[in-house]
């Protein structure tokens, strides 16, 4: 290992809308300490969003910093190809040890994409099940979100989800200490460490969620009642059923507590990682990434989940935390996780060609205070939509468009809470026309929208068919040996004793 390449944590949340956090807003009750440390130590992005407010798409887009159209990530059942490249590809191609502990969404075959080491299953599935149809009518597919995550918040003793996170962070762990006990640890690592809280369902155990009191949980700031309505917030509410189903403020605070809580959780996990580096003296070399895949309107607007390029769905947290290479200070300016995988490379020492463009840009000099881009773009193309979404972030404008839906701009230095669409105001005509004209400049959305069609054929047929007769599931398998674990007869006792220590015993 070279003083270039320190060694990478990355720690990532599922459905954190970065506005719930303490250092997003002062105000908040959600207890995050971990977190707030990383964030006095490190550099904070105030304005970073993910770029596809899905779980798949938008964890493509991370891995590749590539947008979803440019590497066909329509939604929460499409395939990554495997000839894509990602910054674990990258990383390991510069001499790093590439590792995996939790969730990456990945469908299809191939469930690694260039991860060395995954030690846990998705918790999703791997198969095409999810495609999403827009040949279809607008029924709503069995299988996706309704609102009984909301009617049924609240305590729970154990979950699915608690299941899956602490497993990660039981492997994420060993791993640190294995590598710690590595006598030839000379390669750098990059270890991603992926939790699936605070995604719905809204149920966390007891322990988390009395750390917070009924008076603290405040209803949405803006209700259904309040908002301007758009169709493809309508589309949304009838998708998970929001607008056929009667839901009490005690149900929406339950289910913000137990979110709340959940992100307590998370917290906490983050908390035993961070501690397990400064336990294995890796701390001062490990530059340490948090990040979410995208956020959860929860009740604002009357909206929940995600889908939506509304601030609650698609703004996420993102704090890079190296205190020896980088000051501690707050970024203004708008960036996304598309602008991860060029960080990560350019930090572990650079020196490759890039094998694809890449819509994603270095966050380095935002990192030493050297400027940086203000640009964010997005695309949607999953549920609740019949046509590509776009979303252009620059400056304080966000124009959101579709081919099937009335445009959308709004000033969000004078307008946070996205009430006032611009799009017809004369004094932003001018700004209007150039957007428009941007778009139709940089995208044939007729031909991304038959790209997405053949898409979710092919996978819809391919779905049904491997369905018949022997299955043969793609669901990553997570192998252990143990032949090589605990006291086995291939080593003397006395040194396998010696080796498992840490740290380590002078003979």
């Amino acid at each position: 290992m070279t003083a270039s390449q320190p060694n990478i944590l990355i720690l990532m949340a599922d459905q954190l809308a970065a506005p719930t956090l303490s250092i997003h807003d002062p105000d908040s009750p959600v207890q995050t300490p971990n977190i707030q440390s990383m964030a006095d130590r490190g550099v904070v992005f105030e304005s970073a969003y993910c770029n596809s407010p899905l779980c798949a798409p938008s964890r493509f887009v991370f891995m590749t910093g590539r947008l979803p159209s440019k590497i066909g990530a329509y939604d929460n059942a499409a395939e990554l190809r495997s000839d894509v490249p990602t910054f674990a590809h990258y990383l390991r191609e510069i001499g790093y040890q590439t590792a995996l502990s939790g969730k990456m969404h990945f469908c299809g075959p191939d469930q690694l994409h260039g991860f060395e080491q995954r030690f846990t299953t998705d918790i999703y599935p791997a198969d095409y099940g999810w495609a999403v149809n827009w040949d279809g009518d607008a029924s709503r597919p069995t299988w996706y979100h309704d609102m009984s995550s909301v009617t049924q918040a609240g305590p729970c003793v154990r979950s699915n989800q608690l299941d899956f996170d602490d497993e990660v962070v039981f492997h994420a762990k060993r791993y640190l200490y294995d590598r710690a006990r590595d006598d030839a640890g000379d390669r750098p690592f990059c270890l991603t460490v992926s939790m699936t809280h605070p995604h719905d369902p809204y149920a966390i155990p007891k322990e988390y969620w009395d750390r917070y009191r009924e008076e603290d949980i405040k209803l949405p700031s803006l209700s259904y009642a309040d908002a301007p309505s758009d169709p493809h917030s309508e589309r949304l509410r009838s998708l998970y059923q929001v607008d056929t189903t009667e839901i009490s403020d005690q149900q929406i605070r339950n289910a913000r507590r137990a979110y709340y809580g959940a992100i307590s959780y998370v917290d906490d996990q983050i908390g035993e990682l961070l501690n397990t580096l400064e336990e294995t003296g890796m701390a001062e070399n490990t530059i340490v990434v948090f990040c979410g895949d995208h956020g959860d309107m929860l009740g604002e607007r009357g909206l929940w989940y995600k889908m939506s390029f509304f601030e609650w769905s698609t703004r996420v947290p993102m704090i890079v935390c190296a205190p020896k290479q980088f000051s501690p200070r707050r970024v203004a300016e708008s960036v996304s996780t598309m602008d991860l995988l060029p960080t990560l490379v350019e930090l572990a020492g650079g020196g490759i060609d890039y094998a694809t463009d890449l819509e994603g840009r270095s966050l380095v000099p935002h990192l030493t205070g050297r400027g940086g881009h203000d640009e964010v773009i997005g695309e949607y193309m999953g549920e609740g939509t019949a046509a590509p979404v776009l979303m252009i972030r620059r400056g304080n404008y966000k124009f959101i468009h579709s081919p099937i839906d009335p445009d959308q701009l709004y000033n969000l230095a004078d307008d946070p809470h996205e009430i006032r669409n611009l799009i017809d105001e004369p004094a932003e005509a001018e700004r209007v026309a150039a957007l428009r004209q941007e778009i139709a400049d940089n995208w044939d959305l007729d031909a991304v929208h038959q790209d997405v069609l053949d898409s979710q054929r092919r996978r819809r047929l391919v779905a049904s068919a491997l369905s018949k007769g022997k299955v043969t599931p793609w669901d990553h398998q997570p192998h252990t040996d143990a032949s090589v674990q605990y006291m086995r007869n291939t080593l003397d006792l006395g040194d396998l004793e010696k080796r498992a220590r840490f740290p380590r015993v002078a003979d």
